[in-house]
């Protein structure tokens, strides 16, 4: 299905708002000019009104019959009336026909009122009446004061033929505006848009052409480049994890090729072939955890690191990791300390944090000397794990990316290995709402990690 353009759809838009403010505007005016024209036919009949009852009060003088200033023959009229309905005098053309019923004549006798009737005799058009009292002679009559509504009509339909022909045409006028300010007001969507299609990921470093119109289309261009400046930096991360964890892959994969085909070459003694096996199944080993160590770190990009988290025992969890280490460390000649916890308790993983913590243990054991010490601390709702030994420490520069992925560096503690072992500790941490930490002490390496604690 095709969908409208959105041109089209702010044009119509435009419109239908525009013909509905239009209605409403001519609707107003037509009412506000009927109710203006309504006023002055009023003020007109009262004052022939007040002309007739200051002509009444002369003694003898015609009222009506005469040929009057006051009334114009063929538009307006005027009858006078005693209190039983008679009529006494009247203009032409609407003769003696009394124009008022009994009780509108009772009620002429006391105050002034107006009426409309939609003809009278003579006059086959509607009118407007004003009934008065008056006294002539010392009696108490009635005077009737009308005019047609002729002229009243006549202006209001010219008023409505003008808004029915001026109002399309505004409107129209208006729609066509619309349709030009949604297209300038859309040339530089359709810039970016264009620019965006030709971008591809071979293409590093285009961006999209930001206007200068301090709207909304030049923070939405500003923000489009943003997301663009990421998910490049996202892709090069991408590109970068594949081909350190190929190169990383690639070393163990050649060792493991060269140790076997040694073995079968020149291998001539059982010894010598559980030698060959023995590195072989090193090497297999350390595939092994490279490969558990990207299927973590691509599990964790993805948003998929499962947890089950409950309340841990920080002594528990230090000396579960103290045994697994032991007869490393009582091979190198180093012993593992741990530091009473007091009862401190941390809420994670429990494979997840001996990971993180081996992880540590085993940076510790390989790149560093001397007692390796571990303890747990808490501080405002958070524990902090530490791992310490008594080595030279990170060298300085290498401090602020210890924990970026395949970050090593030529000095003793970044010696062998894929560089992912940091890089695991900061996933874990961050997987429990928690971060990871490396510092230079006095006496050597601190590597922590900081998680939030059981209640």
């Amino acid at each position: 299905m095709t969908r409208v353009p959105i041109r089209l759809r702010v044009a119509a838009a435009f419109a239908t708002a525009m013909a509905v403010v239009l209605a409403a505007v001519g609707l107003l005016l037509y009412e506000r000019v009927g109710s203006h024209l309504d006023t002055a036919l009023n003020h007109q009949l009262e004052l022939r009104a007040h002309d007739l009852a200051a002509l009444a009060h002369e003694p003898g003088k015609p009222l009506l019959t005469a040929r009057s200033p006051f009334v114009e023959q063929g538009e307006s009229y005027a009858q006078l009336l005693d209190a039983r309905g008679r009529v006494l005098d009247a203009s032409r053309p609407i003769g003696n026909e009394a124009l008022l019923t009994r009780a509108e004549v009772s009620r002429g006798l006391e105050s002034r009122f107006f009426l409309d009737r939609a003809t009278v005799p003579g006059l086959d058009e509607p009118s407007r009446m004003l009934v008065a009292p008056i006294v002539k002679n010392g009696r108490r009559l009635v005077l009737l004061v009308g005019t047609t509504k002729a002229d009243r009509t006549e202006t209001l339909d010219s008023l409505r033929n003008e808004l029915l022909i001026a109002g399309p045409l505004a409107l129209l006028l208006a729609t066509l505006a619309g349709y030009l300010l949604a297209g300038f007001a859309l040339r530089p969507v359709e810039r970016m848009r264009a620019r965006a299609e030709q971008i591809e990921a071979e293409t590093p470093g285009e961006r999209l052409p930001v206007p200068h119109t301090r709207d909304e289309v030049e923070r939405l261009g500003h923000t489009l480049n943003e997301m663009l400046e990421r998910l490049e930096a996202a892709l090069q991360r991408e590109r970068d994890f594949v081909a350190d964890a190929g190169h990383e892959l690639r070393t163990p994969l050649a060792l493991l090729r060269s140790e076997l085909e040694l073995a079968l070459r020149h291998a001539e003694t059982t010894e010598e072939l559980r030698e060959a096996v023995a590195r072989s199944s090193d090497e297999v080993d350390r595939l092994a955890q490279l490969a558990d160590h990207l299927l973590l770190i691509a599990r964790t990009d993805r948003g998929k690191i499962a947890l089950r988290l409950e309340p841990l025992e920080a002594d528990e969890l230090l000396s579960t990791i103290a045994s697994r280490f032991e007869w490393r460390a009582e091979e190198a000649e180093r012993p593992i300390r741990i530091a009473p916890a007091d009862g401190v308790q941390v809420q994670g993983d429990r494979i997840r944090l001996e990971q993180a913590l081996g992880n540590l243990v085993d940076n510790a054991l390989r790149h560093g000397s001397g007692t390796v010490n571990l303890s747990a601390t808490r501080d405002n709702g958070l524990v902090e794990l530490h791992v310490t030994d008594e080595g030279g420490g990170f060298p300085p520069e290498f401090l602020e990316q210890a924990f970026e992925r395949f970050a090593r560096h030529d000095h003793a503690r970044s010696r062998g290995g894929a560089g992912l072992g940091l890089s695991i500790v900061r996933v874990i941490a961050e997987a429990h709402g928690g971060t990871a930490h490396a510092a230079n002490t006095a006496s050597g390496a601190d590597v922590w990690v900081e998680l939030p604690a059981a209640d």
